[in-house]
């Protein structure tokens, strides 16, 4: 093993969740599930990055089981007797390569637009109600519809229990629907679910407990949530430490066992006068383990063309300051998003100290599933 890359590959265990290595697949939106289920094509591609090293895979978003939650075509479901039988299969690929899996849980929220599968006739569901042309683009969620809501994900996270998976992760970032209800400028309600931080919370503390309820006190709930939105990169949720620690205690005494706490380069300050970052001041505020994560083993010039039109190439880029912040135990895990999407064996590599011979990463990559 490649010394200096020792601490990527040392277990981790929490409770019943016992990960070889520390490498986590970040969840990566690929659209390759027509009609909503995963097939052999996605069982390889999970399966692949598990025999090289990753200890936890967190699947691309899977929608939950309500008319609102996709945004996207070919994305795959969380619900239903053939995608589960489909992420089933997928489950059990993983596990013979030796990794672990947990589904991401996703709302898409008022990022749906009509015309968008499984029912076109459907218009995203937001914290606000949005009206264009006499048409209700954005359904404003009464209460009745967040009790739904939580319905459905508490009823995803029971079913990604029942078919083996090793935990779920619920997705609470980059401007989704549970997303937007923190977000003050996406959420304007007067009611109990608007207003201050912690009742724009309040949909998220609830469904976190609904999950926690569906499956019990030993099953592990990853949290992933971010400052930035896709509709802004440089929005900020919290300004300040203790800011962030009164958001996130209540979701952690909801039942959230592991943050995944999203930036877009994981080497950048979360706040002035510290050089934590996200993932480093919730562990130190929180005390849970924590998931960090963003332009990791590439650089980072090319974050934010990845998400528009580019040729543009990232490369390859030294893992020092990450072990060194790992040594300093700032975080427990590292995900790997766009190396390991572009390289499945990005993570053996590393293990064996074959840096040089890690592939680049372009959108050409997002064109198929290797």
């Amino acid at each position: 093993m490649n010394a200096a890359a020792k601490p990527l590959f040392q277990p981790f265990e929490l409770g019943p969740l016992s990960l070889p290595t520390r490498v986590v697949m970040a969840p990566m939106t690929r659209s390759f599930s027509p009609g909503g289920v995963p097939n052999e094509a996605v069982i390889e591609y999970y399966r692949r990055r598990a025999a090289s090293g990753v200890g936890l895979i967190v699947t691309e978003g899977t929608t939950v089981g309500h008319p609102a939650a996709n945004g996207y075509p070919n994305v795959p479901h969380f619900y239903g007797d053939e995608a589960l039988a489909g992420w089933k299969r997928v489950v059990e690929a993983v596990h013979a390569a030796g990794g672990k899996i947990a589904p991401q849980l996703w709302h898409v929220g008022n990022v749906r637009r009509l015309g968008t599968e499984p029912d076109p006739a459907v218009p995203g569901f937001g914290p606000m109600e949005k009206v264009k042309d006499g048409n209700v683009v954005v359904h404003g969620m009464t209460r009745q519809d967040i009790q739904d809501v939580i319905a459905a994900f508490a009823q995803a996270a029971r079913d990604a229990k029942a078919i083996g998976m090793d935990g779920v992760e619920i997705h609470g970032a980059h401007g989704y629907l549970i997303d937007q209800f923190f977000w003050e400028g996406s959420n304007q309600r007067t009611d109990e679910y608007g207003g201050s931080l912690a009742n724009r919370s309040r949909f998220a503390i609830e469904l976190v407990r609904a999950v926690r309820d569906a499956v019990g006190p030993d099953y592990p709930i990853i949290f992933r949530f971010s400052q930035w939105k896709q509709q802004d990169y440089s929005a900020r949720l919290v300004q300040t430490p203790e800011e962030l620690g009164a958001f996130l205690e209540p979701l952690s005494a909801a039942g959230v066992d592991i943050f995944h706490c999203s930036t877009r380069r994981f080497w950048i300050p979360e706040f002035e006068g510290s050089d934590l970052n996200l993932a480093g001041w919730t562990r130190k505020l929180t005390g849970k383990p924590t998931i960090t994560v963003g332009s990791v083993g590439l650089d980072g010039s090319e974050f934010t063309q990845f998400f528009g039109k580019t040729d543009e190439v990232a490369q390859p880029a030294s893992l020092d300051s990450l072990i060194e912040r790992m040594n300093r135990q700032e975080f427990d895990l590292v995900a790997v998003g766009r190396a390991l999407l572009v390289d499945p064996d990005w993570a053996q590599k590393v293990r064996d100290g074959r840096e040089q011979d890690i592939l680049p990463f372009s959108r050409e990559a997002l064109k198929t599933l290797v």
